[in-house]
Protein backbone atom coordinates (compact mmCIF):
# COMPACT_ATOMS: atom_id res chain seq x y z
CA UNK A 1 0.00 0.00 0.00
CA UNK A 2 0.93 3.67 -0.63
CA UNK A 3 0.39 6.38 1.35
CA UNK A 4 -1.25 9.19 -0.63
CA UNK A 5 -4.14 10.66 1.89
CA UNK A 6 -3.65 11.44 5.50
CA UNK A 7 -5.85 12.70 7.98
CA UNK A 8 -4.44 15.03 10.92
CA UNK A 9 -6.79 15.50 13.75
CA UNK A 10 -5.19 18.23 15.81
CA UNK A 11 -6.35 20.01 19.17
CA UNK A 12 -3.85 22.63 18.27
CA UNK A 13 -1.58 21.55 21.10
CA UNK A 14 2.04 22.56 21.25
CA UNK A 15 4.12 21.41 18.57
CA UNK A 16 1.15 20.29 16.25
CA UNK A 17 2.34 21.95 13.27
CA UNK A 18 5.94 20.84 13.88
CA UNK A 19 4.27 17.41 13.86
CA UNK A 20 2.27 18.09 10.53
CA UNK A 21 6.04 19.58 9.40
CA UNK A 22 7.82 16.32 9.89
CA UNK A 23 5.18 14.56 7.13
CA UNK A 24 6.08 16.42 4.33
CA UNK A 25 8.93 14.06 3.65
CA UNK A 26 6.11 11.32 2.60
CA UNK A 27 5.86 13.27 -0.63
CA UNK A 28 8.28 11.63 -1.59
CA UNK A 29 6.76 7.93 -1.34
CA UNK A 30 3.82 9.50 -2.82
CA UNK A 31 1.36 11.62 -0.30
CA UNK A 32 -0.96 13.55 -2.60
CA UNK A 33 -3.25 14.81 0.17
CA UNK A 34 -3.52 16.19 3.58
CA UNK A 35 -7.14 16.58 5.48
CA UNK A 36 -6.70 19.09 8.48
CA UNK A 37 -9.40 17.90 11.18
CA UNK A 38 -11.10 19.77 14.35
CA UNK A 39 -13.63 18.31 16.63
CA UNK A 40 -15.21 21.07 18.48
CA UNK A 41 -16.19 18.87 21.88
CA UNK A 42 -19.69 18.41 21.94
CA UNK A 43 -19.82 19.52 25.53
CA UNK A 44 -18.00 22.93 24.59
CA UNK A 45 -21.37 23.90 22.71
CA UNK A 46 -24.07 21.30 24.18
CA UNK A 47 -27.68 22.27 26.03
CA UNK A 48 -26.71 24.07 29.43
CA UNK A 49 -29.80 24.58 31.59
CA UNK A 50 -32.02 27.17 30.34
CA UNK A 51 -29.24 28.26 27.61
CA UNK A 52 -29.96 25.78 24.78
CA UNK A 53 -27.56 25.27 21.80
CA UNK A 54 -24.39 27.19 21.98
CA UNK A 55 -24.67 27.93 18.23
CA UNK A 56 -22.99 31.62 18.62
CA UNK A 57 -19.98 29.62 20.55
CA UNK A 58 -19.58 26.89 18.00
CA UNK A 59 -19.36 29.59 15.43
CA UNK A 60 -16.86 31.17 16.88
CA UNK A 61 -14.66 28.38 17.47
CA UNK A 62 -15.00 27.07 13.93
CA UNK A 63 -13.62 30.55 12.98
CA UNK A 64 -10.92 30.42 15.67
CA UNK A 65 -9.89 27.35 13.68
CA UNK A 66 -10.27 27.85 10.55
CA UNK A 67 -7.73 30.98 11.24
CA UNK A 68 -5.22 28.81 12.97
CA UNK A 69 -5.28 26.15 9.87
CA UNK A 70 -4.91 29.52 7.06
CA UNK A 71 -0.95 29.24 8.01
CA UNK A 72 -0.57 25.19 7.88
CA UNK A 73 -2.31 25.24 4.63
CA UNK A 74 -0.33 27.34 3.06
CA UNK A 75 2.53 25.96 4.12
CA UNK A 76 1.27 22.30 2.69
CA UNK A 77 0.07 24.27 -0.61
CA UNK A 78 3.96 25.87 -0.84
CA UNK A 79 5.02 21.86 -1.03
CA UNK A 80 3.05 20.56 -3.43
CA UNK A 81 0.42 18.65 -1.19
CA UNK A 82 -3.03 18.81 -1.37
CA UNK A 83 -5.09 19.79 1.48
CA UNK A 84 -8.38 19.95 2.95
CA UNK A 85 -9.92 21.55 6.16
CA UNK A 86 -13.01 19.40 8.31
CA UNK A 87 -14.40 21.41 10.91
CA UNK A 88 -16.99 19.07 13.14
CA UNK A 89 -18.89 19.14 16.29
CA UNK A 90 -18.93 15.62 18.28
CA UNK A 91 -16.94 13.33 20.43
CA UNK A 92 -13.15 13.15 19.05
CA UNK A 93 -12.55 9.31 18.85
CA UNK A 94 -15.45 8.06 17.45
CA UNK A 95 -15.77 11.28 15.02
CA UNK A 96 -11.97 10.77 13.97
CA UNK A 97 -12.62 7.00 13.35
CA UNK A 98 -15.70 7.56 10.96
CA UNK A 99 -14.36 10.65 9.12
CA UNK A 100 -10.92 8.17 8.65
CA UNK A 101 -13.38 5.88 7.00
CA UNK A 102 -15.81 8.29 5.25
CA UNK A 103 -12.52 9.95 3.53
CA UNK A 104 -10.92 6.52 2.84
CA UNK A 105 -7.61 7.88 4.30
CA UNK A 106 -4.52 5.76 4.46
CA UNK A 107 -2.96 6.88 7.57
CA UNK A 108 -4.04 8.80 10.30
CA UNK A 109 -1.59 10.73 12.31
CA UNK A 110 -2.42 11.38 15.66
CA UNK A 111 -0.30 13.57 18.42
CA UNK A 112 1.33 12.96 21.55
CA UNK A 113 -0.48 14.39 24.91
CA UNK A 114 1.26 17.34 26.87
CA UNK A 115 3.06 15.24 29.39
CA UNK A 116 5.52 15.68 32.31
CA UNK A 117 9.03 13.75 32.65
CA UNK A 118 7.10 11.87 35.50
CA UNK A 119 4.47 9.81 33.05
CA UNK A 120 4.61 6.94 31.94
CA UNK A 121 2.83 6.67 28.90
CA UNK A 122 3.94 8.49 25.78
CA UNK A 123 0.29 8.68 24.59
CA UNK A 124 -3.25 10.00 26.01
CA UNK A 125 -6.21 7.99 27.02
CA UNK A 126 -7.80 9.16 23.80
CA UNK A 127 -4.73 8.49 21.18
CA UNK A 128 -4.82 4.75 22.91
CA UNK A 129 -8.54 4.48 21.93
CA UNK A 130 -8.33 5.61 18.30
CA UNK A 131 -4.54 3.16 17.60
CA UNK A 132 -6.72 0.27 19.39
CA UNK A 133 -10.10 0.47 17.30
CA UNK A 134 -8.48 1.83 14.23
CA UNK A 135 -9.45 -0.27 11.17
CA UNK A 136 -6.44 2.24 9.16
CA UNK A 137 -2.76 1.89 10.03
CA UNK A 138 -2.13 4.79 12.46
CA UNK A 139 1.10 6.94 13.14
CA UNK A 140 1.29 8.25 17.00
CA UNK A 141 4.11 11.10 16.14
CA UNK A 142 5.42 12.07 19.38
CA UNK A 143 7.00 14.91 18.30
CA UNK A 144 8.70 15.71 21.40
CA UNK A 145 9.63 13.93 24.45
CA UNK A 146 10.74 13.56 27.64
CA UNK A 147 11.87 10.86 29.34
CA UNK A 148 14.26 8.80 31.04
CA UNK A 149 17.28 6.65 30.40
CA UNK A 150 20.17 5.74 32.55
CA UNK A 151 18.61 7.77 35.11
CA UNK A 152 18.75 11.17 33.20
CA UNK A 153 16.10 12.87 32.03
CA UNK A 154 16.21 12.93 27.93
CA UNK A 155 14.50 15.73 25.73
CA UNK A 156 13.91 14.26 22.37
CA UNK A 157 12.81 15.24 19.23
CA UNK A 158 11.17 13.12 16.49
CA UNK A 159 11.48 14.94 13.63
CA UNK A 160 13.04 12.54 10.96
CA UNK A 161 10.49 9.88 12.05
CA UNK A 162 10.55 7.81 9.03
CA UNK A 163 14.87 7.36 8.20
CA UNK A 164 15.56 4.45 10.15
CA UNK A 165 12.59 2.40 11.07
CA UNK A 166 12.84 -0.58 13.75
CA UNK A 167 9.91 -3.07 12.73
CA UNK A 168 9.58 -5.96 14.82
CA UNK A 169 7.74 -9.07 13.01
CA UNK A 170 6.15 -12.15 14.09
CA UNK A 171 5.88 -13.55 10.80
CA UNK A 172 2.00 -13.08 10.90
CA UNK A 173 -0.43 -11.41 8.25
CA UNK A 174 -0.49 -8.14 9.85
CA UNK A 175 3.15 -8.10 9.34
CA UNK A 176 3.28 -9.07 5.79
CA UNK A 177 0.71 -5.83 6.05
CA UNK A 178 3.28 -3.70 7.75
CA UNK A 179 6.29 -5.08 5.58
CA UNK A 180 4.04 -3.79 2.02
CA UNK A 181 3.63 -0.56 4.03
CA UNK A 182 6.97 -0.44 4.84
CA UNK A 183 8.68 -0.98 1.41
CA UNK A 184 6.08 2.22 0.28
CA UNK A 185 8.56 4.31 1.95
CA UNK A 186 11.43 2.83 0.68
CA UNK A 187 12.32 6.64 -1.30
CA UNK A 188 12.45 8.23 1.75
CA UNK A 189 14.53 5.58 4.42
CA UNK A 190 17.82 5.36 4.91
CA UNK A 191 18.09 2.09 6.97
CA UNK A 192 16.23 -0.65 8.28
CA UNK A 193 16.28 -2.44 11.41
CA UNK A 194 14.20 -5.68 11.17
CA UNK A 195 13.89 -7.74 14.29
CA UNK A 196 11.76 -10.84 15.73
CA UNK A 197 11.11 -11.23 19.40
CA UNK A 198 11.34 -15.35 20.84
CA UNK A 199 8.72 -14.65 23.79
CA UNK A 200 9.48 -15.99 26.99
CA UNK A 201 6.42 -18.69 26.67
CA UNK A 202 7.62 -20.20 23.83
CA UNK A 203 11.10 -20.90 25.46
CA UNK A 204 9.36 -22.34 28.19
CA UNK A 205 9.92 -26.31 28.70
CA UNK A 206 12.01 -26.87 26.00
CA UNK A 207 15.63 -28.52 25.62
CA UNK A 208 18.76 -26.65 25.04
CA UNK A 209 18.16 -28.75 21.63
CA UNK A 210 14.62 -27.49 20.85
CA UNK A 211 15.88 -24.10 21.75
CA UNK A 212 17.99 -23.92 19.28
CA UNK A 213 15.99 -25.64 16.87
CA UNK A 214 13.39 -22.79 17.54
CA UNK A 215 16.06 -20.33 16.92
CA UNK A 216 17.10 -21.23 13.74
CA UNK A 217 14.04 -21.59 12.44
CA UNK A 218 12.93 -17.84 13.65
CA UNK A 219 16.59 -16.78 12.30
CA UNK A 220 15.06 -18.58 8.75
CA UNK A 221 12.44 -17.01 8.73
CA UNK A 222 13.83 -13.08 9.56
CA UNK A 223 16.25 -13.71 6.72
CA UNK A 224 13.27 -14.34 4.67
CA UNK A 225 12.00 -10.63 5.44
CA UNK A 226 15.63 -9.03 5.05
CA UNK A 227 15.87 -10.64 1.49
CA UNK A 228 12.22 -8.95 0.52
CA UNK A 229 13.18 -5.70 2.16
CA UNK A 230 17.16 -5.64 0.22
CA UNK A 231 15.40 -6.58 -3.34
CA UNK A 232 13.80 -3.29 -2.92
CA UNK A 233 17.10 -1.74 -2.67
CA UNK A 234 16.58 -1.11 1.80
CA UNK A 235 20.05 -1.52 3.45
CA UNK A 236 18.87 -4.15 6.48
CA UNK A 237 20.32 -5.28 9.98
CA UNK A 238 18.41 -8.33 11.78
CA UNK A 239 18.08 -8.61 15.00
CA UNK A 240 17.04 -11.37 17.29
CA UNK A 241 15.59 -11.21 20.67
CA UNK A 242 14.33 -13.31 23.69
CA UNK A 243 11.75 -12.24 26.17
CA UNK A 244 8.99 -10.40 26.62
CA UNK A 245 7.83 -8.44 23.44
CA UNK A 246 7.48 -4.96 24.52
CA UNK A 247 10.30 -4.86 26.60
CA UNK A 248 12.64 -6.19 24.20
CA UNK A 249 11.31 -3.94 21.22
CA UNK A 250 12.01 -0.84 23.37
CA UNK A 251 15.29 -2.31 24.44
CA UNK A 252 16.31 -3.13 21.15
CA UNK A 253 15.20 1.30 19.84
CA UNK A 254 17.28 2.34 22.41
CA UNK A 255 20.62 -0.13 21.61
CA UNK A 256 20.40 1.52 17.97
CA UNK A 257 19.79 4.72 16.56
CA UNK A 258 15.81 3.95 15.16
CA UNK A 259 13.74 7.24 14.45
CA UNK A 260 10.05 4.97 14.31
CA UNK A 261 8.74 1.50 15.71
CA UNK A 262 6.11 0.06 12.96
CA UNK A 263 4.38 -2.66 14.17
CA UNK A 264 1.42 -5.28 12.75
CA UNK A 265 -1.59 -5.04 15.03
CA UNK A 266 -4.95 -6.51 15.71
CA UNK A 267 -7.62 -4.19 17.11
CA UNK A 268 -9.07 -4.05 20.47
CA UNK A 269 -12.60 -3.19 21.33
CA UNK A 270 -12.99 -4.02 24.93
CA UNK A 271 -12.13 -1.87 27.81
CA UNK A 272 -9.89 -3.96 29.82
CA UNK A 273 -8.06 -4.63 26.40
CA UNK A 274 -7.81 -0.87 26.24
CA UNK A 275 -5.33 -1.06 29.26
CA UNK A 276 -3.99 -4.34 28.77
CA UNK A 277 -3.70 -4.24 24.66
CA UNK A 278 -1.23 -6.20 22.78
CA UNK A 279 2.04 -5.82 22.54
CA UNK A 280 2.12 -3.10 19.98
CA UNK A 281 0.02 -1.44 21.98
CA UNK A 282 2.41 -1.51 24.85
CA UNK A 283 4.51 -0.30 22.80
CA UNK A 284 3.02 2.75 21.42
CA UNK A 285 1.98 3.93 25.29
CA UNK A 286 5.77 3.38 26.40
CA UNK A 287 8.48 4.04 23.50
CA UNK A 288 9.35 7.24 23.21
CA UNK A 289 9.78 6.61 19.31
CA UNK A 290 7.03 7.30 17.16
CA UNK A 291 5.11 4.28 16.17
CA UNK A 292 3.45 3.59 13.04
CA UNK A 293 0.40 0.26 13.58
CA UNK A 294 -1.08 -1.26 10.79
CA UNK A 295 -3.52 -3.39 11.46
Amino acid sequence: MTIRKILFPTKFREYAFNSLESLFVLKKAGLREIILYYVIPRDDVGFVPFGGYLKKEEERLREEAKVRFENWQKSLSEQGIENRVIIEVGDPVPQILSVAEREKVDLIVVGKKKGTFFENSFVGTGTLKIVTRSRIPTLASKYMVEFECDGECVLRTNRDKFTRPLFPTDFSDRSEKALNLLVSLKNIIEKVYLCHIIETRDSKGHSEKEWQKIELERKKLLEGYASTLRSTGLETKELLGAGTISDEVIRISRGTDATLIIMGTSRKDRLHELFQGSDSHRVTQLSELPTLLVP
